[in-house]
């Protein structure tokens, strides 16, 4: 911040009624509109904003705008220099507590806000996360390591590679278990990715974020890491997981088995879901419950088998009513070698797609079935849409995600291009991806509004 300039950021009509009023931004203030008094302190301004409001930091530590034609006085009561920066602290060790390694990848749980801008961005490396949260070291003694720092929009390949093989050291080094700081976005595609790419472990490997920046009062941020490195540090299942809220309050955590969970709403806390399925634990800052018995257990010994391999020539197709053929040819002509569909009702597309479809079977590239509804089983076998499609050469996937369809046969097809083998690695199952059954309860949505569920709502509550 240029401090120089006391009204960074700010232009047109409200750097004049701040410029006329004297105010500066950083400055705790008491505003008068008239529609009431505010206090807090004047923020910079993003400067793609428009010149129309005044931006101030309440002293619950949320923002508001003030629109400037509403503003009749501002009276400064002191001044506060921004800190854009946590230090690092180094972690105290206590050979007494597990090791965890910390691996920093960026996200919203590795962010601040840039008031330039007025986007969150990636700052905080994994030892400044520490001088944000030292209740870490009440849990375990934390390595830690800055691999990346971009949002998770920018995961790919390799970085899911570099994880795994950084994973791998530090399994043999000796580590109890390990986190991974990651952006929500696309946090489930990393999951699935890794629990491909690390298989077996003997050590509970932890992916986590937060929906909401650390400077936001109602940020997840601290919770989630405290109770993904207790999971990492001494709970007894060792597999990828992802780690997030469960209900909406800071109550506890769920751990996801990497490939059968999704990011399900836009801005939640408890925006991630295990799907068809149950979660594999609860957790919280102490104490790590279990939610079934099938899962990978803690091992003291060092093995674990890391394949890290990846085809970025796969493509995943969401199918809409009316989609036309050149979809499909584009990706033939780009030299694809896998598609993954997301299909309508038990896995069905429209005619005019037959013909590319067939055309890329016979060109060698695998094509895979899944259904769009999330939940369910693909079944094409009950019409002849779905007949007429096996027949081209499409291969079912059961109950896989599209997503981790897409991951996985992005990691099958490094191991080979035969149809056939694609297929049968595909369709053989290496942690959860495709399961025999649902369970009864593994698909629940509560539809507001109904008269039944606000009355359940009621009694749960009460």
């Amino acid at each position: 911040m240029d401090e120089k300039d006391q009204l960074k950021g700010y232009r047109g009509r409200a750097r004049k009624v701040l410029e006329y009023m004297g105010a500066r931004v950083w400055a705790e203030v008491e505003i008068e509109t008239d529609k009431g008094i505010f206090e807090g302190i004047i923020l910079p301004r993003s400067e793609q904003a428009d010149d129309l409001h005044v931006v101030l930091k309440l002293f619950t530590g949320y923002n508001i705008g003030l629109a400037v034609d509403r503003i009749k006085s501002i009276k400064e009561k002191g001044f506060r220099k921004a800190h854009y920066k946590i230090p690092e602290q180094e972690f105290p060790y206590d050979p007494a507590k597990p090791n965890v390694t910390l691996l920093g990848t960026g996200g919203t749980i590795a962010s601040r806000l840039d008031y330039r801008t007025g986007a969150v961005i990636p700052a905080f490396t994994p030892g400044e996360l520490y001088g944000a949260v030292p209740e870490l070291a009440d849990i375990c003694n934390l390595k830690t390591e800055k691999l990346f720092g971009v949002f998770s929009e920018n995961m790919g390949p390799a970085e899911y590679i570099t994880t795994a093989k950084t994973i791998g050291r530090e399994i043999e080094a000796g580590v109890d278990g390990i986190v991974i700081g990651h952006g929500t976005d696309t946090m489930h595609h990393t999951a699935a990715a890794l629990t491909f790419m690390v298989q077996n472990p003997p050590v509970p490997i932890i992916i986590v974020g937060s929906q909401r920046s650390s400077d936001r009062p109602s940020s997840d941020a601290a919770f989630n890491l405290r109770c993904a490195s207790n999971a990492a540090a001494r709970g007894h299942i060792a597999e990828v997981m992802v780690c997030m809220f469960g209900p909406t309050s800071d109550t506890y955590n769920l751990l996801h088995r990497g490939t059968r969970v999704r990011k399900m709403h836009s801005s939640y806390r408890s925006t991630f879901r295990t799907i068809s399925d149950i979660p594999v634990a609860t957790c919280t800052p102490t104490e790590v419950k279990p939610l079934r018995k099938d899962f990978n257990p803690r091992r003291k010994d060092r093995q674990v088998k890391i394949d890290a391999r990846f085809d970025d020539r796969v493509a995943i197709v969401y199918y809409y009513p009316a989609m036309k053929p050149d979809i499909i040819e584009s990706l033939i002509d780009n030299g694809y070698k896998g598609i993954v569909i997301a299909g309508t009702g038990l896995g069905h597309v429209n005619k005019p797609l037959y013909e590319p479809l067939r055309k890329a079977c016979k060109m060698g590239i695998s094509v895979m079935m899944t259904v769009q509804t999330l939940w369910g089983y693909v079944q094409m076998f009950v019409y002849d849409t779905g007949r007429d499609l096996m027949e081209l050469g499409i291969v079912p996937c059961s109950n896989m995600l599209p997503e981790v369809a897409y991951i996985k046969l992005g990691w099958v097809l490094a191991h080979t291009e035969t149809r056939e083998e694609v297929a049968k690695m595909m369709l053989t199952t290496v942690n959860g991806e495709i399961t025999e059954r649902e369970p009864h309860d593994g698909y629940l949505i509560f539809q507001g509004g109904l008269p039944e569920i606000e009355e359940f709502l009621k009694r749960g509550l009460r």
